[in-house]
């Protein structure tokens, strides 16, 4: 989960490349919750929350900014027990290419074929 945190920190940094100043800059870190806010005026915008149930770490967070060429750019995601999942992106994700047929063959006899252990 740390990775996930420090992920968004890196990509924020990643995008505000230039010299950009800050306009809003929010950290509140608890034993069992954090939020974090930073704003720069280069167009970046940066918002997590992030809570603990029980061992379970369940982070939020949305990033915008925009493109070098001029364009709005956006991701929202979730990231807990099922891993990192972006819940919506502006410009949309690619979609995945389809699973070759001899791969979906063999998956399917793999399910339909269980370990005996």
């Amino acid at each position: 989960m740390k990775f996930f945190i420090a992920f968004a920190c890196l990509l924020a940094l990643a995008v505000a490349n230039e010299d950009a100043g800050v306009l809003r800059s929010e950290q509140e870190v608890n034993v069992d919750n954090f939020k974090y806010a930073l704003e720069l005026d280069n167009s970046v915008n940066v918002h997590q929350t992030g809570e603990l149930h029980g061992e379970e770490w369940i982070v939020k967070g949305d990033q915008a900014w925009k493109s070098p060429e001029g364009e709005p750019v956006s991701i929202q995601y979730v990231a807990d027990a099922n891993g990192y999942q972006v819940l919506s992106a502006n410009p949309p994700l690619p979609t995945p290419p389809p699973i070759p047929e001899a791969i979906q063959r063999a998956l399917e006899w793999i399910a339909a074929h269980p370990s005996k252990e």
